[in-house]
């Protein structure tokens, strides 16, 4: 995809003395005090705003925080928390406006944090008249916020219309790059992982997948109505019965490509959903009607291992199993280490797949970390994003 790289527009002087716009992703948890408990959001914003600041832009940075009501600001809606520890990260003042639609003081060399865009009234809707407003107020518009670019929203979109320049920060660079390296142009073999409790929440991206991988393989829940559709009995385990023949759909097209979606061999049941539940390796054919199936087995986890350790691409989001209880978490933990150990390019995303890439301290043997929960999974769908269809449609001006 091609798109206008603001790294490439710093590099040239472009920026030097421009108002530069920056649409970051700042939405970090909170406790009810106020205070940030998790700030990577916030560090991985750094590096676009430095390069800004670098370049000898005047520098304006936004983001939304929370779901506030449109029109109606309260103070837990405030990026004051933010622009503490953003201010902290830069080793400078970084002085926090509200109002802003209608105008900013911001020197060249300055950094200024606009109040949550989600305040202003239209910004949701893509409102043109709000965005023609924000385009405004700068000759530069970076959006370095992958986590909202499946969003068309005022400074998602509208503004990126209106804006004299339109570009793509690093880190919005970097996943268009990274979902290119593992989509649209993958070295085969290409294994795809998507796991979840619901075929119904995935059933586009397994559809979407199929008519590309090479290897779908399919866990937690999901795994559970696959097994149904290859005729495996699965007791009392979560699945959807009633999405078997969209499952069966799946396999059958795989299969008509000459690839396949691995059925487990060997599973990991308990009676119950707990983390004392007694755990026990059956055989797939053996499931008991009382079983919860809570993981794939150690056979099937080999098995898979090998074959990721094999792949030239691997696509990841999900566990493939109860990874948080230790009794079932080795099917997670063995196909994590196999993508580690995998010369394969890899890259995943989704809140339960970071979740168990940080348990098992692989950060750094993954080829890129999705840092976008929802913009991801519509890429896996084939979905092309608002956000980088207007900067393509910008670029090509």
């Amino acid at each position: 995809m091609n798109v206008i790289r603001f790294s490439d527009l710093c590099a040239k002087g472009q920026a030097a003395g421009q108002r530069v716009f920056i649409r970051a992703d700042l939405n970090v948890p909170q406790a009810d005090d106020g205070s940030i408990t998790e700030d990577t959001r916030i560090r991985a914003s750094v590096p676009c705003i430095q390069m800004a600041l670098d370049a000898g832009a005047a520098v304006m940075v936004t983001s939304h925080l929370g779901r506030p009501t449109e029109g109606e600001f309260k103070p837990e809606d405030s990026l004051a928390p933010v622009a503490k520890r953003l201010g902290e990260l830069l080793g400078r003042d970084v002085p926090l406006v509200a109002n802003w639609v209608g105008g900013v003081d911001v020197q060249p060399g300055q950094v200024v944090l606009l109040e949550n865009c989600r305040v202003n009234q239209g910004e949701k809707k893509n409102d043109e008249a709000l965005s023609r407003q924000m385009a405004a107020l700068c000759d530069i518009y970076v959006n370095d916020a992958f986590g909202t670019a499946h969003r068309a929203e005022g400074t998602t979109h509208g503004i990126a219309r209106f804006a004299p320049i339109a570009s793509a920060g690093p880190l919005l660079a970097a996943e268009i790059d990274a979902i290119g390296k593992a989509l649209a142009n993958p070295k085969r073999p290409l294994a795809a992982i998507v796991a979840g409790s619901k075929v119904s929440t995935k059933l586009t991206i397994l559809k979407s997948l199929s008519q590309n991988v090479d290897q779908l393989i399919v866990g937690g829940g999901i795994a559970n109505t696959f097994m149904l559709a290859a005729g495996l009995k699965i007791g009392k385990s979560l699945a959807e019965p009633d999405l078997v023949g969209e499952a069966t759909a799946v396999i059958e097209a795989m299969k008509a490509r000459g690839a396949e979606v691995p059925i487990p061999t060997d599973v990991v049941v308990a009676k119950t959903f707990a983390a004392d539940a007694v755990a026990t390796v059956k055989k797939a054919t053996d499931v008991a009607d009382d079983d919860m199936i809570l993981d794939i087995g150690p056979e099937t986890a080999a098995k898979l291992a090998a074959q990721l350790k094999q792949a030239g691409t691997i696509v990841w989001n999900g566990p493939v199993g109860v990874f948080e209880f230790a009794a079932f978490e080795n099917g997670t933990k063995v196909i994590a280490e196999a993508i580690a150990e995998s010369s394969a390019f890899s890259i995943a995303g989704g809140g339960d797949t970071l979740a168990a890439i940080a348990k098992y301290g692989i950060e750094a043997q993954v080829g890129y970390i999705s840092t976008g929960g929802g913009a991801f999974l519509e890429i896996l769908e084939g979905k092309t994003l608002p956000a980088f269809e207007i900067l393509a449609q910008r670029a090509a001006r």
